[in-house]
């Protein structure tokens, strides 16, 4: 049985510029085909657009308030919002409110920087 516990799994940053925290993927677990982490954007803070070729993404805002674009399109983001990011739409998330924001997010195939294109450079 796999269980991992937040508080226990190490931080890393992505080539995006989020902080991550990795609960199962194919690297800690026996999950193969997608991986689930909690993501962390500091006040005031933003990731690098980007997209992923293969990846497929389901962001779930769990703490804090945001902002997103994906493909030009903006919408604001509170928590209990669930968002879809289709492979190869570029996307981009700030954090607007007044505490860190926090999400879940759950990749398909899962995470990997070889499969992070950065286009805001």
């Amino acid at each position: 049985m796999d269980v991992k516990n937040l508080n226990e799994v190490p931080a890393f940053i992505t080539k995006d510029g989020s902080e991550i925290r990795e609960l199962l993927a194919h690297r800690n677990s026996a999950i193969r085909n997608q991986s689930l982490a909690e993501a962390r954007v500091p006040v005031g803070g933003s990731t690098q657009e980007h997209h992923h070729p293969k990846a497929e993404e389901i962001y779930y805002i769990t703490h804090g308030r945001g902002r997103i674009t994906i493909e030009g399109e903006e919408r604001d983001l509170q928590v209990g919002d669930a968002v879809a990011i289709l492979p190869g739409k570029r996307h981009k998330l700030w954090n607007t409110g007044s505490e860190t924001l926090r999400l879940l997010c759950c990749c398909a195939p899962a995470y990997e920087h070889s499969d992070t294109i950065l286009t805001n450079l």
